[in-house]
């Protein structure tokens, strides 16, 4: 299956943000985490029980299979970002979030999964047999 290419168009929105990257783009954000593996962002909302602020919304990362058929291998998200009165409220201000805190946000949900940074890549493991990175 061949992607589809779609130019940018720089007026739908300012692309240093996750909204206007995915309105600029025509596709969602994507990142490298510091594990060295790839992952896609997705805004998402939801019900928060709150009668103030009734919806959440919050960050879906998914991690892309690096190994065999395309497909997405598991996934990371952050609790609720923004609440608001409407979930098209919720999704607006968290679509305002720039792209470098959408990063930081990915490795620190890498981090915390892992119990801290991952000491090597996994290209480093793969170089060597023995486990240790090659020379």
């Amino acid at each position: 299956m061949s992607g589809l290419h779609l130019p940018p168009e720089p007026a739908a929105g300012d692309e240093s943000t996750l909204g206007g990257y995915t309105a600029v783009h025509k596709r969602p954000a994507a990142f490298e985490g510091i594990d060295g593996l790839s992952y896609s962002v997705e805004l998402c909302a939801d019900d928060t029980g709150d009668g103030a602020r009734p919806w959440g919304a919050y960050l879906l990362f998914l991690r892309w299979r690096r190994v065999g058929a395309p497909g997405i291998d598991a996934h990371l998200e952050t609790d609720y970002v923004v609440r608001a009165a409407d979930e098209a409220s919720a999704l607006a201000q968290l679509g305002r979030m720039p792209l470098l805190t959408v990063k930081a946000t990915l490795d620190a949900l890498i981090r915390k999964q892992e119990g801290g940074a991952p000491k090597r890549k996994w290209w480093d493991v793969m170089a060597a047999e023995d486990g240790e990175p090659a020379p």
